[in-house]
């Protein structure tokens, strides 16, 4: 079985959240958002070590690899692939998806190893009619089965996320995730289904609906 390891990105300010502390630090359900995903990926025992890219002055939780995360996302990512032990295979999570379970963990992993990919990345199929437009006029009416909202976690083959990460500082920078860096290199990114419930905790709503959520769990 290929061995995995599991980059955890926390070192985002989180600024929208309107918190003085480090999102990842945020209570949520009793406990920190950070240690929902921590949870999470230490159920699944395919994973042999977590790294997280943490906020200046934040100590690991125990087991963990801290690392210093970086001026944008793929910076920490980056950073925490570098400490990361050998591995055949990485799976990159952002604590602020709180929602993680193990089960979704372990689709991208299985995808990853079963299909012919460089990546598998959690995705839930868009719902709503999505519309392009310009100069605030509709362009046109975009074909929404053929679209996707794109979450983490995001499991890679290592050296294929290697050549990705070894793009200049700028690219890294205009990266809106990790796939987008293999999709630039002409890699194979699998989808993977999941449901919009792993969602993204940016504002003081988000926060409100994940408690929601997680107190039921």
């Amino acid at each position: 079985m290929p061995t995995a390891v599991a980059l955890l990105v926390a070192a985002g300010r989180g600024e929208r959240l309107g918190h003085a502390q480090p999102k990842a630090l945020v209570p949520c359900a009793g406990r920190p958002l950070l240690e929902w995903s921590l949870a999470a990926l230490q159920a699944v025992g395919d994973i042999t070590q977590i790294v997280a890219a943490l906020p200046a002055g934040v100590a690991a939780p125990p087991g963990v690899i801290g690392v210093p995360g970086g001026a944008e996302r793929s910076h920490s990512v980056r950073a925490a692939l570098h400490a990361a032990p050998a591995s055949d295979c990485v799976l990159v999570h952002d604590a602020a998806r709180p929602m993680l379970t193990p089960g979704i963990v372990q689709a991208c992993l299985d995808a990853l190893r079963r299909d012919r990919c460089e990546a598998a990345i959690a995705a839930a199929p868009v719902a709503d009619t999505i519309k392009e437009g310009a100069g605030g006029v509709v362009v046109r009416t975009l074909d929404r089965t053929r679209l996707w909202a794109i979450q983490t976690p995001q499991a890679f083959r290592r050296d294929a996320l290697e050549r990705a990460l070894a793009s200049g500082d700028a690219a890294l920078a205009a990266a809106t995730d990790d796939a987008s860096l293999i999709e630039s290199a002409g890699g194979t990114v699998r989808l993977v289904p999941t449901t919009t419930q792993n969602f993204k905790v940016t504002t003081p709503e988000d926060l409100h609906l994940a408690e929601l959520i997680l107190r039921d769990r």
